[in-house]
């Protein structure tokens, strides 16, 4: 192409296309002035807070940014990877997209990256870095299984945000959600089954434990609720399990509106008293672990289902960067590639 190029002409790259995952985000330390960032961008998206601004604000940067980043804080520092000063979440997209890259190798025209919907990398650093390396086509790819206006459509957004100020914007697609793909009911199922066969016990109970959401955005016609249970079905028909051995809750509820139910820590604590003493859980939301999974989930989870009588507590990570993982990320990408490739 610089062959044609007029004299002075400034250098013009070749043609590429773009993959990047996309995250929910983390604090870039586990400081109050860290968190408070973080939690402030996170808590005045729209998306994730419907309640009319005018009542938000005042209740977000008064009362609730004046305590939680200490606690938010305290929460993060317990699961921080320490050698790389990051948390888990931001290692394990790292750690996603490098295997991505690796496994699609045999294209020299495709770059991958990650970004994350709040906090670094921003969505807007890394479309910029993509759009001036010559990426004249992009996949974004939302790494929530299950599609929510809170997450989802709110990691589009932002990416559209980016792509609304250059000049040149590069063609885009967007990955749907993946909750009943194949592939993934599968991967997961396996993960599954693997996870309670490496386990010293047999659970009476498998939870698939799901971040939860307001009911009221349910009523507005967010399609979660029905995605979760979905996958959960699917795997258990994968599996081959009866209905009672297989269960859906949700977890990490915010506030004083009512939530989807049955809520994850109300039930640990209930179990032990209905004579399920052993049980396994997982997290099929989120793509890689974090502070909700092994925070939440497997410390104050497991502390709340042993103080109530449980006498076995396991978790089952995420698929994060496992070669099963991996295979079925790169599945997706390249049938969402395909016409590009």
């Amino acid at each position: 192409m610089s062959d044609h190029l007029p004299p002075a002409h400034p250098p013009v790259p070749s043609p590429k296309i773009g993959v990047v995952l996309l995250n929910l985000g983390t604090p870039d330390a586990t400081d109050y002035w860290s968190v408070r960032r973080y939690l402030k961008e996170f808590l005045s998206d729209p998306r994730v807070i419907e309640t009319p601004k005018w009542l938000w604000w005042p209740i977000l940067n008064l009362v609730i940014l004046s305590f939680r980043p200490r606690r938010s804080g305290h929460a993060y520092s317990q699961i921080w990877d320490k050698e790389r000063n990051e948390s888990p979440l931001r290692v394990i997209t790292r750690d996603q997209t490098e295997a991505l890259a690796q496994r699609l190798a045999g294209h020299d025209n495709v770059v991958v990256d990650y970004a994350m919907r709040y906090g670094n990398p921003s969505t807007k650093s890394v479309l910029e870095k993509m759009q001036a390396a010559g990426c004249q086509k992009i996949l974004l790819v939302p790494l929530y299984p299950q599609y929510s206006a809170t997450t989802t459509a709110t990691a589009n957004d932002k990416a559209f945000d980016a792509l609304r100020q250059m000049r040149w914007q590069p063609a885009v697609r967007t990955a749907p959600a993946y909750f009943d793909d194949p592939k993934y009911v599968e991967t997961l199922a396996n993960s599954i089954r693997d996870g309670v066969a490496a386990l010293p016990f047999e659970p009476d109970l498998v939870i698939t434990s799901y971040h939860g959401m307001p009911v009221e955005y349910l009523e507005r016609g967010d399609p979660y609720h029905c995605q979760c249970y979905k996958t959960t079905r699917l795997v258990r028909e994968h599996l081959g399990w009866d209905n009672s051995k297989l269960m859906v809750t949700f977890q990490s509820r915010f506030g004083p509106t009512k939530w989807l139910e049955p809520y994850t820590d109300v039930t640990l604590e209930a179990l032990p008293k209905q004579g399920v003493k052993k049980v396994a859980i997982l997290a099929p939301a989120f793509s890689a672990d974090c502070i909700e999974t092994l925070e939440e989930i497997n410390m104050q989870g497991r502390e709340t289902f042993m103080e109530a009588g449980g006498e076995q507590f396991a978790y089952i990570p995420c698929l994060n960067a496992s070669p099963g993982g991996m295979d079925m990320i790169e599945s997706m990408v390249r049938r969402e590639l395909a016409g590009w490739l």
